[in-house]
């Protein structure tokens, strides 16, 4: 275990160490095109092909758009925050990166901060293409508030899958990470109805949908258009805040394992 005892810091110097991290994860990220081109392409080519064009072609542009709008914004958004800390999280702690960290001087809390921050302007970026995309191609029209209010979501969505993706990170190897990511991230995307919408799916998957906490964002989501299934938004967010939680214990607890073996 570690027998580093941290210095006592100002609020001020947390806050420039925490910048100095964030500007660091946020360059070594954007040095990863093979990270980089595919969290911000894949959604907005998916929009485009499924929300725009398909609908389009379909006769149905206008309210189609903006659900697939939304539920694209969703799919887009979770996955650079399982990613980001389900492999970058695994590598750093196979490589010794993490272990660095814990007897650094620097609080380990900006490490983890910055990962957030690096998920948030990636889930940023993407939000704002489809937005721009939606308006401009597909004739989606919403009030300024909801907007706002639908972007403030998606964004405070992600929290859940940085803690998803923090358990995985501190769970499995690198060369394992991206996988288990993979196989988490895909089917629970289509499960949750982000590809297609869920009110298309039988039965019996629209129930199992409620299993996973992507659903229950992209209902929030579409709740602020009017579009969602029907169950109270506090139900929704009652279950992203029980997954953050839940697998906020279980990183504490594989993150205390790490640093025993540090």
């Amino acid at each position: 275990m570690s027998q580093f005892q941290p210095i006592p810091l100002s609020l001020s110097k947390r806050w420039q160490i925490l910048m100095l991290e964030t500007q660091t994860e946020l360059l070594k990220t954007f040095r990863s095109p093979a990270f980089v081109i595919p969290s911000l392409a894949f959604p907005v080519m998916f929009y485009v092909f499924f929300g725009l064009l398909f609908n389009a072609i379909g006769g149905n542009p206008g309210n189609a758009a903006k659900y697939m709008m939304a539920t694209y914004a969703v799919f887009g958004a979770i996955g650079p925050a399982l990613f980001s800390f389900g492999a970058d999280v695994a590598t750093d702690k196979d490589k010794g990166i993490l272990s660095l960290k814990l007897v650094s001087p620097m609080p380990v809390s900006s490490y983890f901060a910055a990962r957030i921050a690096t998920a948030m302007l990636f889930a940023l970026l993407i939000i704002l293409s489809l937005f721009a995309l939606g308006a401009v191609f597909g004739d989606v029209v919403m009030t300024r508030s909801q907007w706002v209010l639908t972007l403030v979501v998606v964004l405070a969505g992600t929290l859940p899958f940085c803690a998803i993706g923090l358990f995985i990170g501190l769970s499995v190897s690198a060369k394992a990470a991206p996988a288990v990511v993979n196989v988490i991230y895909l089917p629970m995307a289509f499960l949750s109805g982000l590809w297609v919408p869920i009110h298309l799916f039988p039965d019996s998957m629209e129930m199992l949908a409620n299993a996973f906490p992507a659903y229950h964002l992209a209902q929030l989501a579409l709740l602020v258009q009017g579009n969602h299934a029907g169950s109270p938004w506090y139900l929704h967010a009652g279950a992203l805040l029980a997954f953050t939680l839940v697998f906020l214990v279980l990183s504490v607890r594989q993150f205390k394992r790490v640093d025993n073996r540090g």
